[in-house]
């Protein structure tokens, strides 16, 4: 009976429990200054996670209701209350299974690449950050999402500019301006909201913003332009994008594969909260100025980045312009406004974390093990390290949209949405785009697999255990997504139904 107990209270504790964990766990890694032991408090607590995040999503799934926490017991709108519903959830299961899957990864990426004086700070930064990007997906309060989104923002320039390479400091100044301009023009946005509102709640925004409109039809506008701009920057929506290709290459690898699959997932979640939670409470998503906004630059994106992904050289940059092309497949699914389209965004969300996570994991390795990532000195890699080279292949046919992988579920339902609304050209846009993506995909396979090995590829061989593990477990999961598709579609077809029918 008392065993009961404390699960029934620990339950109600969870929304917090999501936040503290890797708060404290942070704390921990800053106070021990070694990076054997910071690096065990981060598995130990990004083991945790998954099972607090996994927790919420079943029972959100079964009742079909909302998960609530207030915080020193205060009502909205007068107190910050956590919220865990479908689409919650799902972005924060998400977000802490990567986190999980790739830690025994950094135990010796991390080891090889950070001075042994900094590794406990990696660390430290690593959890801050993820407590920033739960904290996004788990708050109800829109300046407390802020709040979040600057910790996880302050926490990611430190990670990208612990990276050994001169220009990583560089990438970190780059990204620390423009993420302050996305995160300014977000509160400048949520300012004018609460000028118009008087109030911060999501929810209770999205009920006072009826009547609003209605009077003061120019604030609210404003407002949703300024932080539709301030969030499509932290996503790195095109052309907002500039700061995310240099972030890639120069960060630590471990930092690198952990913002590939988690960070602009994050502020995708906060956009889709904002714009059909709070203003499509009020406004039909279809009515409001920046569908087609939207879709316009996601289809630009969708090339150009993929075209200049083309002519790279260094592959992590390759892969760095790959992901703002992806990212554009979950843009074009929020600009095609219908329910279908916005199944496949989400389901997007999921695939590409899997997928490019695989990737920047192979990347990570094969830096391990020559020291470099450019694609002349990974000639020959097929044939030296061919466990992590295949991994990288099969991640790479999911990222191409191949049927029987995750990537081409996510591509059929952007499709689907197509369909519905009688745009075949965006139909052709999608299989043109993908083709794109056997080009640049296609360069690094014909160097791995049929070039002789280079100079630096000469004594490679695959990664120890511990580092190749995670990289199979996702590409397995590439295969695995594209055949069962109940952890996928199976969650995100309801929450689409949920933002597009004003579920709570």
């Amino acid at each position: 009976m008392m065993s009961a107990g404390v699960l029934g209270a620990l339950k109600l504790h969870l929304p917090i429990l999501v936040v503290l964990l890797p708060l404290f766990g942070a704390l921990l890694c800053a106070l021990t200054r070694r990076g054997t032991r910071a690096w065990l408090i981060s598995l130990i607590i990004a083991l945790m996670l998954p099972i607090v995040s996994v927790l919420m999503l079943f029972d959100v799934l079964q009742t079909g209701q909302a998960i609530t926490y207030k915080l020193g017991n205060w009502d909205a709108p007068f107190g910050i209350v956590y919220k865990v519903d479908r689409l919650s959830a799902l972005v924060m299961s998400l977000i802490t299974v990567i986190g999980a899957v790739i830690m025994p990864f950094a135990r010796k990426s991390v080891a090889y690449e950070i001075d042994s004086h900094l590794q406990s700070w990696f660390y430290t930064m690593y959890l801050l950050c993820l407590a920033g990007l739960l904290g996004i997906t788990v708050t109800g309060d829109a300046f407390n999402a802020f709040v979040f989104l600057e910790i996880s923002s302050l926490a990611t320039y430190v990670l990208i500019a612990l990276g050994k390479h001169r220009r990583a400091l560089i990438a970190s100044y780059q990204y620390l301006i423009m993420g302050t301009i996305g995160a300014t023009f977000y509160v400048i946005g949520i300012g004018l909201l609460y000028i118009v509102t008087g109030s911060l709640n999501f929810d209770d925004i999205a009920l006072r913003l009826g009547p609003a409109i209605i009077e003061r039809s120019g604030p609210v506008m404003a407002a949703l332009g300024f932080i539709t701009v301030g969030l499509c920057l932290k996503l790195a929506l095109f052309p907002l994008h500039v700061w995310l290709p240099n972030a890639y290459a120069y960060a630590p690898s471990m930092a690198t594969v952990f913002l590939a699959g988690t960070a602009t997932k994050a502020a995708v979640y906060l956009l889709l909260r904002l714009l059909f939670s709070v203003f499509g409470q009020s406004v039909p998503f279809e009515s409001m100025p920046v569908d087609d906004v939207l879709l316009v630059l996601g289809l630009a994106g969708m090339f150009i980045a993929a075209f200049v992904a083309v002519f790279e050289q260094n592959t992590e940059r390759m892969l760095a312009y790959s992901s703002v092309s992806q990212m554009e497949y979950i843009i074009l699914g929020i600009g095609l406004a219908n329910v279908s389209g916005l199944t496949g965004a989400l389901t997007h969300i999921v695939n590409h974390a899997v997928m490019k996570t695989a990737l920047f994991l192979a990347l990570g390795s094969v830096f391990y093990r020559i020291g470099s990532v450019r694609l002349d000195d990974m000639a020959g890699l097929g044939r030296k390290m061919p466990l992590t080279m295949s991994a990288f292949g099969i991640a790479g046919l999911g990222l191409i949209g191949t049927p029987g992988t995750a990537g081409f579920i996510s591509k059929w339902y952007l499709v689907l949405g197509a369909v519905e609304k009688g745009w075949w050209f965006i139909v052709f846009a999608i299989v043109l785009s993908s083709l794109v993506s056997v080009v640049y995909l296609g360069r690094i396979w014909e160097v791995l697999w049929f070039r002789e090995p280079s100079t630096a590829a000469q004594k490679a061989k695959d990664p120890p255990l511990m580092m190749l593990v995670p990289l199979w477990v996702l590409a397995i999961a590439t295969v695995y997504l594209g055949f069962d598709t109940r952890a996928t579609v199976g969650f995100a077809a309801p929450a689409a139904e949920a933002l597009f029918g004003g579920l709570k």
